[in-house]
């Protein structure tokens, strides 16, 4: 079972050290009604437990994973649903041990006495950090030794540092939410026209979301037609699309835990006049400089200004820039149009853990394993010195990215890019 396996890897990270891991909290959305229960990433990785008010510990000193949560209760699961228990919930999950959740206090007590270090997520919660505090008191009276423990840690690296490098069942799920966003974006293109709604075209993939069983987006939806696309990032999602304008998706569906995150732009009446034509066309060239960086030992800088230096060229060519490429990338002056990254890992977040620097400064160098957004972007706001026929043209694109042994794998190829493959598709939707 790919959990337990996890909770190992973590435990020799750990050492000889305890760690304490809470679920996320459940949510009010207003008076009686929850936001629908989404659990810690984290603690989802290493338990797949997705039920609320539960704790993992790991007592990597004595090599065993320890579950508290809900017990079992028929008459609460009439109203809110199943619940596994301790005893279901250790037979499913592979813990070595498992307690309501009511008894936590008690037991985790000479556990923390008998620890040398403890991690968890320092700063995390306000609630959390207090709640330790009270434990180390009780642990330290209980020892009468000294601190008990005697060192702390942040639990949070160790485990970032470990789901930066995807296993096996995390790349199929991925390639799943991939597949499903892919879908989505199809739909929204064969379903798009002139005088529909922003919504509208959210809902149409919205609902292919939820008809693969992905029940969540992966994020708030960016439905951006004309002006609203140069919003990095929009949610509106109300305005009506006009003929000749172009439209912006990011969407993505949430997978069994995992993010799908694509983004793809294309005319609202399906035929993409010259200027648009023009400015996609550099965007897509700067996205496919930046999928080929993909691959092992290519530092996250590189990869970045691969596809930078396509931008800046291509805003050079249309003489919305001035001067020479590198002096426009050493002078900023392309962020008037490009203000954002060329992408980030993805994986249970859509943002997702490990960061792109190591813990010496150095870039994160690729590894098999990794998997990362590619989404350079091109907004034309109106402005001094900017052609009327730019105006107002926002265009991104983007796809999900594994590293692979030799190279990468794009898993999100599924929604067409290219400007003929979008006007065929778009073209052959109305016939």
């Amino acid at each position: 079972m790919q959990y337990a396996a996890r909770r190992q890897q973590l435990m020799r990270a750990m050492g000889s050290g305890l760690a304490i891991l809470p679920t996320a909290p459940e949510a009010r959305r207003n008076a009686d009604t929850h936001y629908p229960y989404r659990a810690d990433s984290h603690f989802c990785y290493l338990s797949g437990f997705t039920e609320p008010e539960a704790v993992l510990v790991l007592d990597a000193r004595a090599g065993k994973s320890v579950l508290f949560c809900r017990a079992k209760n028929p008459d609460m699961e009439i109203w809110d649903g199943f619940r596994h228990g301790p005893d279901g919930a250790r037979e499913a999950f592979g813990f070595d041990e498992a307690y309501p959740i009511d008894e936590l206090d008690e037991r985790i007590v000479p556990m923390l006495a008998e620890a040398d270090t403890l991690y968890w997520g320092v700063g995390r919660r306000a609630d959390w950090d207090a709640r330790v505090g009270r434990w180390l008191e009780a642990a330290r009276g209980a020892r009468n030794l000294g601190p008990a423990p005697a060192r702390f840690a942040d639990l949070m690296p160790l485990i970032d540092a470990q789901r930066l490098i995807k296993d096996e069942a995390e790349i199929a799920t991925l390639r799943r939410a991939g597949a499903i966003s892919a879908e989505a974006h199809v739909r929204a293109m064969q379903a798009c026209a002139a005088g529909r709604y922003e919504y509208e075209i959210e809902a149409e993939i919205l609902h292919t979301f939820v008809r693969h069983g992905a029940r969540h987006p992966a994020y708030e939806s960016i439905v951006a037609g004309g002006a609203n696309a140069c919003t990095l990032h929009y949610v509106g999602n109300r305005d009506r699309l006009a003929d000749g304008e172009l439209l912006l998706i990011d969407a993505g569906c949430e997978f069994m835990g995992y993010a799908g995150d694509i983004t793809r732009t294309f005319p609202v009446n399906g035929r993409f006049s010259g200027p648009q034509r023009a400015v996609y066309e550099i965007v897509l060239a700067a996205q496919a400089a930046g999928i080929e960086a993909v691959r092992p030992g290519v530092a996250w800088n590189d990869f970045a200004d691969a596809a930078l230096r396509v931008l800046v060229e291509g805003l050079v060519d249309l003489k919305l820039l001035t001067g020479s490429v590198d002096g426009n990338i050493e002078s900023g002056a392309y962020r008037q149009f490009y203000m954002h990254g060329l992408g980030h890992w993805i994986g249970m977040d859509v943002h997702d853990v490990g960061g792109r620097k190591d813990a010496n400064g150095d870039w994160i160098r690729f590894a098999p394993g990794m998997c990362t957004t590619v989404e350079p972007g091109l907004y034309i706001r109106p402005a001094d010195k900017v052609p009327a026929e730019f105006h107002n043209i926002g265009i991104r694109i983007e796809d999900d990215v594994l590293v692979t042994a030799t190279g990468h794998e794009v898993y999100t190829a599924g929604a067409p890019k290219a400007v003929d493959d979008i006007e065929a598709l778009m073209r052959a939707a109305k016939e």
